[in-house]
C-alpha cells in the first residue's frame, strides 16, 4: 500500500497533463466542429467542398502521423515555417482533429431534424439563425450525445499519443516507474485513473440525456 501511496505523487502530475490536454481539445473542437458542420451543408460547393475534404483528411490519416507532422514537419514547410513547442503542437493536432470528428457527428444531428422543422419555424418568422438556435440544436443535442459520448471516452484514451513528443502524461509517468521498479503495478494504477475519467464522462452524458429526453419526438 505505502508502495502505491508513493506512486500516486508522480501519476497525478501525469493525469493533470492527460487531462489538461483532454479539455483544452474539447474546448477548441467542439466549436471549430460544429462551425465546420455548418460548413459542410452549405449551400455553396466549394465551401461543403472543401470542408469535406479537410475532414476526409484528418478523419483518413492517423492522430498520431497528424500530431508529428505538425511537430517535426510543420516548420519546415514553405511559407508556414512555425516551430511549435511539444505541448501546443499536440493541442493543434488533437484539435483539428477531433474537430473533424464532432464536424460530422454535428452534421449529422442536423440532417436528422425533418424539413417540416425548418418550414413550420419560417413560418413563424424565424431568421436561419433563430431557427438553428431555438428549434434545430435543442433537437440535435438529444440525438448526438450517445455518439459524441463514445467520441469523448475515445479522446481520454488518445491523450497517451503524446508519450511520442515525450511529454510526461499519465501513461508516461506509469513506464517511467515500471521501467523503474520493474513491476507492472503502476500499469493497473494508471489504467484504474483513466477508468475513473472515463466513469465520469459517462455519468455525465446519462445525465445529459435524461436532461434532454423533454425533446423527444
Amino acid at each position: 500500500m505505502d508502495y502505491i501511496l508513493n506512486m500516486l505523487g508522480p501519476l497525478w502530475q501525469g493525469a493533470t497533463v492527460t487531462l489538461k490536454l483532454f479539455f483544452i481539445t474539447l474546448v477548441l473542437s467542439l466549436p471549430l466542429g460544429l462551425i465546420l458542420a455548418l460548413l459542410r451543408i452549405s449551400r455553396f460547393r466549394a465551401v461543403s467542398t472543401s470542408v469535406n475534404g479537410y475532414i476526409w483528411l484528418m478523419r483518413g490519416t492517423p492522430l498520431m502521423l497528424q500530431m508529428l507532422f505538425i511537430y517535426f514537419a510543420l516548420p519546415f514547410v514553405p511559407v508556414i515555417g512555425v516551430k511549435l513547442p511539444d505541448f501546443p503542437a499536440a493541442i493543434v493536432a488533437f484539435a483539428l482533429n477531433y474537430a473533424a470528428y464532432f464536424a460530422e457527428i454535428f452534421r449529422a444531428g442536423i440532417q436528422s431534424i425533418s424539413k417540416g422543422q425548418y418550414e413550420s419555424a419560417k413560418a413563424l418568422g424565424f431568421t436561419y439563425a433563430q431557427t438553428m438556435r431555438r428549434v434545430i440544436m435543442p433537437q440535435m443535442i438529444k440525438r448526438i450525445l450517445p455518439p459524441m459520448s463514445n467520441e469523448t471516452i475515445t479522446l481520454v484514451k488518445d491523450t497517451s499519443l503524446i508519450y511520442v513528443l515525450a511529454l510526461n502524461d499519465l501513461l508516461r509517468a506509469a513506464r517511467n516507474i515500471v521501467q523503474r521498479d520493474f513491476t507492472t503495478t503502476p500499469f493497473l494504477v494508471a489504467a484504474a485513473f483513466y477508468l475513473i475519467m472515463t466513469l465520469v464522462l459517462t455519468w455525465g452524458f446519462q445525465r445529459l440525456e435524461k436532461r434532454y429526453a423533454v425533446y423527444d419526438d
